[in-house]
């Protein structure tokens, strides 16, 4: 069994908290974990690894995960009118159409229809 099979639950966990810039590599039998996220998702990501790692005397993975609580602050907007996605990202530089799609999947099912009145989460950059 790979260390990434043995750590896909703590893998798994930081894709789906969104941790930005998120890298997962295996090196000389050593599982490294890089990104940044919020100090909250932070702890949770090592409460985690602990479970996996009661004692963490396996020394197979290191977390390179910087906290910054500037994450908490997330930008929304409000569809208008004759907005799309592309027109949105505009206003948003280093933002993409399918960086807002995917940051707002839940409410986005077609990146091509956007009703008026949804509040889209904005991603940073």
């Amino acid at each position: 069994m790979g260390l990434q099979d043995k750590y896909q639950e703590l893998i798994d966990q930081a894709k789906s908290a969104g941790v930005a810039d998120l890298q997962v590599r295996e090196q000389d039998n050593v599982l490294y974990i890089d990104g940044t996220t919020t100090s909250e998702v932070k702890d949770q990501l090592w409460d985690t690894y602990e479970k996996l790692d009661p004692e963490m005397r396996s020394a197979d993975v290191v977390m390179n995960i910087s906290a910054t609580d500037a994450l908490k602050e997330e930008q929304t907007y409000v569809v208008k009118s004759g907005d799309n996605l592309s027109k949105i990202a505009k206003n948003y530089p280093g933002i993409s159409w399918k960086d807002i799609y995917e940051a707002n999947k839940d409410q986005i099912k077609d990146p091509n229809i956007i009703q008026p009145g949804w509040e889209l989460k904005i991603p940073s950059a």
